[in-house]
């Protein structure tokens, strides 16, 4: 058994081959849900669904979110009704009052459906559709991503972080914005000047990732501050994987980022933006996958391959790299 943490798009990737290095059966994702939101009152959960859909094989693996082909009538309607009344685009939250009354998994990421600034395709809403029905209808978060999980038909066991809302806010020199805003409609253009994991100090892991965190783990290229430091922040979480065996991969070659904004909000809370944060960021780690190119000197035990993963046989070299160092961190 083995358990990867999927944030954002680094570890999703690599699943892609680590369903060659190890039966799908025996794999456990505990996807973050600090970036989830509700737009519009539908439930959103951006990197549980990019699981769910890369495990249905649906995923658009160009932008690594959403349907491949899917429509977006719904959301082109909501934009055209925005501008013919003469509404306020943008991200348009809901009062302070509304994001702490009513469905409590969505509080503090409430936001109107005006001319959403979330760009939704109507099959991917289908699946928000239900899964906020669901948990209107008393079902737990893990129930629903379980449900969903069937109808997807996924090989994999796929679990959400918490049951709880934890909200991560990335406070900015524009203000506190949600990461969503910070990332989707401010295209990360503000100076992070902390993170905060809202909620995150009331919120547990459940039952099945606190057995999920008694395997081994392997922690993908994600960003350590926003798509790893929601579960880190856990009541726990950092405990149990400081008892069982955890690699981690660098989304850094030394200090050059792959993609998306970790070295900003790494900088803005106070790592180095390089490898050397990341094994800051991750004590608990007790071996790396670094780059053949990353000369980065850790007191973990490395072990280095081609960690650019551009398809399956990519993810999967990084797959048997994240193996081996398993075994050598033992």
């Amino acid at each position: 058994m083995v358990t990867f943490l999927a944030g954002g798009t680094g570890t999703p990737k690599l699943l892609q081959g680590a369903t060659r290095v190890w039966d799908p059966g025996s794999i456990t994702v505990v996807g973050n849900t600090g970036d989830d939101v509700e737009i519009g009152g539908h439930l959103v959960c951006p990197d549980v669904d990019t699981v769910l859909f890369w495990g249905g094989d649906v995923l658009d693996r160009e932008t690594w979110w959403g349907i491949d082909g899917d429509t977006t009538a719904t959301h082109a309607e909501l934009d055209r009704l925005a501008a013919a009344a003469g509404l306020e685009t943008g991200p348009r939250y809901l009062s302070d009052e509304a994001q702490t009354a009513g469905r409590r998994i969505a509080n503090w990421r409430r936001f109107s459906g005006v001319a959403e600034f979330l760009e939704i395709g109507d099959r991917d809403r289908a699946v928000h559709i239900t899964r906020t029905s669901l948990v209107d209808e008393g079902l737990s978060l893990t129930e629903v991503t379980r449900t969903l999980a069937d109808a997807f038909d996924l090989a994999v066991d796929l679990l959400p972080m918490s049951d709880d809302p934890v909200a991560t806010i990335v406070h900015t020199d524009a203000g506190p914005l949600h990461f969503q805003e910070y990332w989707v409609a401010r295209r990360a253009t503000p100076t992070v000047e902390d993170v905060e994991f809202r909620g995150a100090d009331r919120a547990t892991p459940t039952e099945a990732v606190e057995a999920a965190l008694s395997e081994p783990v392997v922690i993908g290229p994600s960003n350590p501050v926003t798509s790893i430091g929601p579960m880190l922040a856990l009541p726990g979480v950092e405990a149990a994987l400081r008892e069982t065996p955890v690699v981690a991969v660098s989304p850094f070659v030394e200090d050059d980022v792959f993609s998306g904004p970790a070295a900003d909000l790494m900088d803005g809370v106070g790592y180095d933006p390089s490898t050397a944060g990341v094994a800051a960021a991750y004590p608990f780690a007790d071996a790396f996958v670094l780059d053949d190119a990353d000369g980065t000197d850790l007191d973990r035990d490395v072990v280095r391959t081609d960690t650019r993963i551009e398809d399956g046989d990519d993810a999967e070299r990084v797959a048997r790299a994240c193996r081996s160092a398993l075994e050598t961190g033992r």
